[in-house]
């Protein structure tokens, strides 16, 4: 049913960090398309593309959707039904701390949230386990001691093989990383935003930190929810993420980067390549990044980006010039952008 020769080489593989986890230089992210809403048969088509073309990370959360839970159940019945004989070639995460549901236990990081969230994950998959098991977001009320106590449960009860953090500030990534170690978990990765238009992983330091401490880095929306794409360059399409009610893109987002956005399209057009490969190339041209997360609405889209990996890496020059219209801003925090 699959591609034979979906591991030729076109998917490069990085080593996650210093484990021996390897991954997919694209991965495929169900943010976004994969909902209740959504084209079911066409999110089908997209996962069997992703595996055809060499992607093997299907990353999730509990809350994607809408509504919250449609994602995860849309792609557990593809995953039992066309994925049933390659389970042991996929690495499928995903992720809780979001609102999911109604009432106290709904959201967050406590141990009820977190592992009544894995259990409705895994019956929503279809799965025994997952591979990656995240906390989505820091709790700021909520001893981070109690988060990753959660998370190694995760692991001891065989419900995870691996735990990740997402989005967590580099003071308190640091220590929750140290609370796991003590807990006799490692760690495996690390999941930020990061793109052209949100460098903040890096003028934090957490990129750095994150090779020195030997932890994998996924990065998600490196198109900047498609605003890194030749959508957006005349404002704000009726068929666009930024136009749905439903989408996490806001209008004023748009008009904030819009120079940006046009002048680095140039630059991109300059050296023969669309934006959206200029941005995927940019995302991974650092060693600390594992692996960059990408959505798609339809296969041809899916292509387009997949075709972003068989170039050669930016010249000097041209990251350069990048730089000088996108340059790094310190943050205080991290944002969906």
């Amino acid at each position: 049913m699959f591609d034979p020769d979906r591991y030729d080489g076109r998917m490069p593989y990085r080593r996650c960090g210093d484990s021996g986890l390897r991954l997919p230089a694209i991965s495929l992210g169900f943010w976004h398309n994969f909902g209740g809403i959504d084209d079911f048969q066409e999110a089908r088509k997209i996962m069997g593309r992703a595996f055809d073309r060499g992607i093997t990370h299907f990353d999730l959360a509990n809350s994607y959707g809408p509504p919250p839970g449609s994602t995860e159940d849309n792609v557990g019945r593809i995953l039992a039904e066309d994925f049933i004989c390659h389970r042991d070639e996929l690495i499928i995460s995903t992720k809780a701390g979001h609102t999911m549901w109604r009432g106290p236990y709904g959201e967050w990081g406590s141990r009820k949230h977190l592992l009544a969230s894995l259990d409705q994950s895994l019956k929503r998959l279809r799965l025994n386990y997952v591979d990656i098991f995240y906390s989505h977001r820091p709790d700021p009320d909520t001893r981070l001691e109690e988060t990753m106590s959660a998370l190694a449960t995760a692991v001891h009860s065989g419900k995870a093989l691996y735990v990740g953090l997402s989005k967590y500030p580099l003071k308190r990534l640091k220590k929750a990383v140290r609370i796991l170690k003590d807990m006799g978990i490692r760690c495996l990765v690390y999941q930020p935003p990061y793109s052209l238009l949100n460098r903040w992983p890096e003028s934090a330091g957490i990129l750095d930190w994150l090779a020195d401490e030997g932890l994998g880095c996924v990065v998600f929306s490196p198109l900047a929810q498609g605003l890194l794409t030749q959508k957006y360059l005349d404002g704000i399409p009726a068929d666009s993420r930024a136009a749905r009610p439903e989408g996490f893109l806001q209008p004023a987002q748009v008009s904030a980067h819009q120079a940006k956005i046009v002048a680095l399209n140039a630059l991109a057009a300059d050296h023969g390549m669309p934006l959206q490969h200029l941005a995927l190339r940019w995302a991974l041209r650092s060693p600390s990044v594992t692996s960059a997360i990408i959505g798609a609405r339809n296969v041809a889209q899916l292509d387009d980006s997949l075709d972003a990996i068989q170039a050669e890496p930016l010249s000097d020059s041209l990251l350069a010039a990048i730089d000088m219209i996108a340059p790094p801003i310190d943050r205080d925090r991290d944002t969906d952008a």
